[in-house]
């Protein structure tokens, strides 16, 4: 296998792979059985079992290789997920960690494990808010205890290559910054996941091969409209209204506002209607047509927050859901920021523009305050 002149990939001769450029949106995670590692088996995040797919090879889309442990690769296929801080223990924005963000589903996910891939995965879902995993235990406890996460379905290869054995043609195409290998073929400890170039990500399905195909067209079947649900996050604000629910320390009529408040309705909608008359995207100003949407999410907002007016946006049910979800946000000056992830067909259908740059109106400063943690924290976008 050779990489030629103008960009082609050529398997033993015969025939090639034309690279082409934006086809592939490519990751790698790295953790070699490392304690901490961050990651749970199917057995674990006790979900379902599945089979797998169609053995033909349209286009390579987004790739991660993950680290796991040997105990992990007995059956053939089956889902899990990932799960990582939003930032280092010492609270440094970590770039590796930002990958997460930038997940569609759909992508494809390469799992290495003492200097093979060993598995292919495939995206299930965009990246969301997720407290750290119970099953992880002692490990890492000075992380942050909301993280991101986002759930993966896994092919265990046969043809479980070992990058260093090929450096000859891959060394070339390693990224410059943030490369998840290192020039000798070995993994870097500190890299969780890491962007790769699409030659490289093409490089490694043409060294597996057929079990990589195979894994490629299923993942074009993946579902990216958005409106999949997150139970995992609908589970830990029902776990939130329960707590506050059973707070006898707050009047009832202060528990009820706080968990109207989630809905986007009761007092909160009434303080948020004090500054904000329309959903700024859409321009509908009927309130009956209107939620409340929290720019720091309810989840994450202190009791105060939750009932702050300055604290939530007018929108519509489907721009709520979009800006709830990270798909979309605000900039200072009511710059409209669309997520690289975001799916630009539905955006449209749902009354966002995405072939013009958009202002929605300045915000007030302490708006703008809650504005940057969904930025910052919610926004599916990475920043390095």
């Amino acid at each position: 296998m050779v990489l030629d002149d103008v960009g082609r990939l050529r398997v033993n001769g015969e025939g090639t792979h034309e690279h082409q450029k934006g086809c592939f949106h490519n990751l790698l995670n790295l953790t070699d059985k490392s304690e901490g590692c961050l990651y749970a088996s199917a057995e674990v995040a006790g979900l379902g079992r599945l089979t797998s797919g169609r053995d033909t090879l349209d286009h390579l889309r987004h790739a991660v290789l993950v680290g796991q442990s040997e105990s992990d690769l007995q059956t053939r296929t089956w889902r899990c997920y990932l799960w990582s801080p939003k930032r280092n223990a010492n609270g440094v924005r970590n770039p590796f960690y930002e990958s997460m963000r930038e997940v569609a589903p759909g992508d494809l996910i390469f799992s290495f494990v003492d200097t093979r891939i060993v598995a292919i995965g495939i995206a299930e879902s965009y990246c969301y808010e997720s407290p750290k995993p119970t099953e992880f235990g002692g490990a890492g406890l000075n992380w942050e205890a909301i993280g991101w996460r986002l759930r993966v379905r896994f092919t265990n290869l046969i043809n479980r290559i070992r990058p260093k054995e090929h450096m000859e043609l891959l060394r070339p195409i390693l990224p410059s910054r943030y490369s998840p290998l290192q020039p000798s073929g070995n993994g870097l400890q500190s890299i969780y996941l890491a962007a790769l170039p699409d030659m490289l990500a093409e490089a490694l399905a043409a060294l597996i091969g057929a079990e990589a195909i195979a894994v490629q067209q299923s993942a074009s079947l993946a579902d990216q409209t958005m409106t999949a649900t997150n139970p995992d996050v609908e589970i830990w604000e029902h776990h939130i209204e329960s707590e506050l629910d059973r707070d006898t320390t707050i009047a009832n009529t202060d528990r009820q506002a706080l968990i109207t408040a989630r809905r986007g309705q009761g007092i909160f909608k009434e303080r948020v209607m004090l500054i904000e008359r329309r959903c700024r995207v859409t321009g509908v100003d009927n309130s009956a047509h209107l939620r409340a949407s929290h720019c720091k999410p309810w989840r994450d907002s202190s009791n105060e927050e939750r009932l702050d007016g300055e604290n939530g946006l007018l929108l519509t049910p489907s721009i709520d859901h979009l800006f709830d979800r990270g798909f979309i946000s605000f900039q200072r000056d009511g710059g409209l920021i669309i997520s690289p992830v975001a799916h630009r067909p539905s955006l449209e259908r749902m009354g966002v523009p995405t072939d013009k740059a958009v202002n929605v109106g300045a915000f007030l400063d302490r708006q703008d305050r809650f504005l940057e943690y969904h930025r910052d924290a919610v926004l599916l976008r990475s920043v390095r």
